[in-house]
């Protein structure tokens, strides 16, 4: 190499006099561009001065090197000593990295700490470049791409796991990928440490409207601690209403819990975590709305949905939770909620759109409440016939089902649910078994 093309500096050419441990940036800088060299014998002005001491300089660069930039930065480093104009310097010849960013360990993954090559100067790179440059050279999902956070702890995760007596161990963290094949922990440790950066807010509303606050929580932390306190949260509102057939006691809650529980699940697993906003919860005094960030899956409908196709976005999350028996792997959240409101007058509601996913629960004693107070005046309208048909049809078989009262009368599921009630609350019938088994006997 002549004396001209060491005439300045460049995005690949870099000179220092003397070794100082700041050449740690310049190579993280090339590492993360597009490579380069860095000279070290040779002044800011391009002038070869060498080294008297090349040996114990290459060790000290190679050192430095090693235990101060991660990711292992050294197999893309060359590291050698050249004479030029009859003076030995060193060459530190730095490649394009394939585990990109790369960054001062000391510092972590942030702009303190990841640089890049602009003109002739090592340049901090932004939050924002940062996440670009992951998903750039990973292009894998939010999940699996190298957590910016290193620094993380698993308090909850390592609880949860002990109470099933499951091992997490070194080799489990890669198992579960919480440990990415670079050695560091990726995008679901970060989800699931005490680390987290995202949370879930619950809010309870007097009403049916906005307009009155009665509480408010905000879960932060590890998922599963997110979701252990946002349940117990929302449990305390969920109130229980005492019916009499008869002598018998019915109580009902408010929202059925299996319900409460899939829902809360399906927010915190299936959201898009490259969003940085939070999973939401509201309160009222007929509903609870959740709302997730994503939307659905690409490519997914919600007629696909309703027909037992299931796509996890966060497959290696939705793992996590299944090894913890919180989740089934079968996409079967969706049926569990609406199995949960079978032998109700209300309905969940399912409203999918661009960026967000959201699901209604309605609250069973309000909607039965307000279907009473409907009957009543329909009785007085001359619908009190019906029951008779209903009673008829029991007698003849000794027992009846919803299903059959709709055909027979031909009408809707509400209607038919809330004649059976209102004849069960009259002591007429009485209910047996649960769920599609369920039948109604006369008394």
């Amino acid at each position: 190499m002549t004396k001209e093309t060491l005439a300045y500096e460049n995005i690949d050419r870099e000179f220092k006099e003397l070794y100082v441990s700041d050449i740690k940036k310049t190579v993280v800088a090339f590492a993360n561009t597009e490579g380069g060299i860095l000279y070290i014998g040779i002044n800011d002005a391009g002038e070869v001065v060498g080294l008297q001491n090349v040996d114990e300089v290459m060790q000290q660069t190679a050192n430095t090197l090693k235990d101060s930039i991660a990711p292992d930065v050294m197999p893309f480093v060359k590291i050698r000593a050249v004479t030029r104009e009859g003076k030995q310097i060193i060459e530190v010849a730095v490649q394009n990295g394939t585990s990109r960013p790369y960054y001062i360990r000391e510092k972590g993954l942030k702009p303190s700490g990841v640089y890049i090559r602009q003109g002739s100067s090592n340049q901090q790179l932004s939050d924002e470049g940062i996440r670009r440059m992951l998903i750039e050279v990973n292009g894998k999902s939010y999940e699996s791409m190298r957590s910016m956070q290193q620094e993380l702890t698993f308090t909850a995760v390592r609880k949860y796991f002990q109470q099933r007596e499951l091992k997490l161990d070194e080799a489990q963290l890669h198992t579960l990928k919480l440990i990415g094949d670079d050695g560091l922990y990726t995008n679901l440790a970060l989800l699931l440490s005490e680390q987290c950066e995202h949370s879930l807010k619950v809010a309870v509303f007097q009403g049916s409207t906005r307009a009155v606050f009665r509480d408010r929580r905000e879960f932060t932390g590890s998922l599963l601690q997110q979701l252990y306190d946002a349940y117990a949260f929302i449990d305390n509102y969920n109130k229980t209403k005492a019916t009499f057939h008869g002598l018998e006691r019915v109580d009902t809650q408010d929202y059925p819990p299996e319900a409460v529980r899939e829902v809360l699940l399906n927010c915190l697993v299936h959201r898009d975590y490259s969003f940085s906003g939070s999973t939401l919860v509201n309160i009222y005094d007929d509903r609870i709305e959740f709302i997730s960030l994503g939307g659905l899956v690409a490519d997914l409908k919600m007629e696909t949905i309703f027909i037992g196709v299931s796509q996890t976005r966060n497959t290696a999350l939705a793992a996590v939770f299944y090894r913890l028996r919180l989740i089934e792997s079968f996409g079967t959240g969706i049926e569990k909620i609406q199995q949960s409101y079978l032998d109700t007058a209300a309905r969940p509601e399912f409203i999918a759109v661009y960026g967000g996913f959201k699901v209604i629960l309605p609250n069973i004693n309000e909607v039965q409440a307000k279907e009473f107070s409907i009957s009543e005046t329909q009785e007085s309208y001359g619908f009190a016939d019906e029951k008779d048909k209903v009673m008829q049809l029991a007698a003849m078989q000794g027992y009846v089902t919803r299903k059959q009262v709709e055909d027979a009368l031909q009408v809707k599921t509400t209607k038919a649910y809330m004649l059976l009630q209102e004849l069960c609350d009259a002591g007429r019938l009485a209910p047996i078994g649960v769920g599609r088994s369920r039948k109604y006997i006369s008394r």
